[in-house]
């Protein structure tokens, strides 16, 4: 019996032309829903910094605050542009001690979570010293550490380590115990050994909490490297905002702070782009 191939049409979406099926409905709904999404990750940002500004400049006019307290964000940003080569040259090392610091103190955090994990004696143990350690305030660390190391930028990569330390600890820990106990029933009924046990299932499991701390690190490695500028530091964000609050020169102050502000944005969002490109297998958040 002879038959005859039968194209049949796909529905194919923004198709143009007489022959062309609307696409489902299903699929342009999520569509929609998809680009609504991104379009409110991009402006809503975008809309809170504006707020911001506006509520700065508002405080401003309707309390008649002095300039040397608190300027006007036209006053920040004639600073920003009129010293932006004295705020570069000082964002620079900051921004490495800062970077130092966040590889450095996750992958401590990374490596001795593994072993609390594999070890719980060693976790009883040394959790609570981790725990007791993370209670002493950062201002109090760094007097120490820069006495200990010298003036240079190792204390300062070491602060910006200890901020991120405990955080990636704690998340790592809690990431790489929370597995399902059937799956890892599973992996030990086909005989997995540990190390498939934690490369092939504890590690994928612990990878969501593990970029929750991440993206607290990275502002916080900042934070660090800042405030271990404060301790007898010559260049840097931290040793010119330090400089400026002494000379009462309020826009500049504001101005360094705005420069490590948006450091800290920069390391959030590479954290981020790096999360999506890793986690692959999470649904998107949010669904309106």
């Amino acid at each position: 019996m002879n038959t005859r191939s039968i194209d049949v049409p796909v529905p194919v979406a923004g198709a143009a032309g007489a022959g062309a099926i609307p696409a489902d409905s299903e699929y342009l709904a999520w569509a929609a829903a998809r680009q609504r999404r991104l379009w409110r990750r991009r402006i809503l940002p975008a809309l809170g910094i504006v707020g911001l500004i506006f509520l700065w400049w508002a405080v401003i006019a309707v309390f008649d605050v002095k300039p040397f307290i608190a300027p006007t964000p036209w006053a920040v940003l004639e600073t920003l542009y009129a010293k932006r080569n004295v705020l570069l040259d000082n964002l620079l090392p900051t921004a490495m001690e800062a970077a130092g610091g966040f590889v450095l103190g996750n992958l401590a955090a990374i490596a001795i979570a593994t072993i609390f994990v594999h070890n719980k004696t060693l976790q009883d143990i040394f959790f609570p010293v981790v725990l007791m350690f993370n209670a002493v305030p950062l201002v109090a660390k760094a007097p120490v550490l820069v006495l200990i190391m010298g003036n240079g930028m190792e204390p300062k990569i070491t602060i910006a380590a200890l901020v991120c330390f405990f955080p990636t600890l704690a998340n790592m820990v809690r990431g790489l115990e929370s597995v399902n106990p059937q799956a890892m029933e599973l992996m030990r009924v086909l005989s997995a050994s540990k190390t498939e046990i934690f490369f092939r299932l504890r590690l994928l499991n612990a990878l969501p909490y593990l970029f929750s701390a991440l993206r607290i690190a990275a502002s916080m490695c900042v934070i660090g490297a800042v405030v271990g500028e404060w301790v007898g530091a010559t260049v840097g964000i931290g040793a010119m905002i330090l400089q400026a609050t002494f000379n009462f020169d309020s826009p500049l102050l504001y101005a360094a702070i705005v420069m490590s502000a948006t450091l800290s944005g920069l390391f959030f969002l590479l954290v981020t782009l790096a999360e999506r490109w890793v986690i692959r297998w999470q649904p998107e958040s949010g669904t309106h």
